[in-house]
């Protein structure tokens, strides 16, 4: 924990590796001091096919699904600077963004836990 999902159009990745592109959100959410480095899992999906407000403007945009207990400030945090540093390495994006929502921990299960 956490997840991060990165959606983009696949333009992006033509101007960014994929690799570079997750490192980067990988980079930036460890920067936050909110997650250890074996806590952070970033995956990222380029899309062919999109309709971004009836343009084919490319577009990054990260769902960030984090466990439930930080606060707002540092929810708000984490958001800047996954954005500020996407901004930095693709300027020529014009659509950069991120979404986080909080997984509850007494619903939360996976493998280790067995």
């Amino acid at each position: 924990m956490p997840h991060f999902i990165i959606d983009c159009s696949e333009n992006v990745i033509r101007l960014k590796s994929a690799e570079d592109i997750m490192q980067d959100v990988f980079n930036a959410a460890l920067s936050t001091d909110l997650f250890t480095e074996s806590e952070i899992k970033v995956r990222i999906n380029p899309f062919a096919y999109y309709n971004n407000g009836n343009s084919l403007n490319d577009f990054i945009h990260v769902f960030a699904y984090i466990m439930e207990g930080r606060n707002t400030d540092q929810k708000a945090k984490l958001s800047k600077a996954i954005v500020i540093k996407l901004n930095e390495v693709l300027p020529e994006i014009p659509v950069i963004s991120i979404n986080i929502k909080d997984f509850e921990k007494a619903s939360y299960f996976n493998k280790t836990m067995i």
